[in-house]
């Protein structure tokens, strides 16, 4: 099977780079999937969205991101998000607790988080 170079960037730090077959993600446009020969392409992230990677050697990563962008080159995909988290990583309890919290941003961060830990575990 066809892979590309991809990775999966925050501002904090660096959760995933690899070769994968197939990268989709949650766009201002819709829920976009890239596969290796996809013409290249720049797209905002939602800022709760979802982002699946699948890995050319591994099982599927999925992650919660805020914010940022995707970029489609002839020979890598990027993911460069405002915030990022593996949703292997999700506390649900607490993720629960900032859907409580007056901050939008906290809010957000926290139904980001329990979506993509609902995806994983589907």
């Amino acid at each position: 099977m066809a892979d590309i170079t991809a990775e999966l960037v925050s501002v904090e730090r660096l959760l995933w780079t690899g070769k994968a077959t197939m990268v989709t993600a949650e766009t201002t446009e819709g829920e976009i999937g890239v596969l290796p020969g996809h013409e290249p392409m720049v797209g905002q992230l939602i800022d709760n969205g979802v982002v699946t990677i699948h890995p050319a050697d591994g099982e599927r990563r999925v992650a919660a991101v805020q914010g940022g962008f995707l970029s489609v080159s002839e020979n890598k995909i990027t993911v460069l998000a405002d915030w990022a988290i593996w949703a292997s990583e999700v506390d649900e309890a607490q993720a629960q607790e900032d859907l409580k919290s007056e901050r939008e941003l906290t809010r957000s961060r926290g139904d980001a988080a329990l979506r993509a830990a609902r995806r994983f575990n589907s």
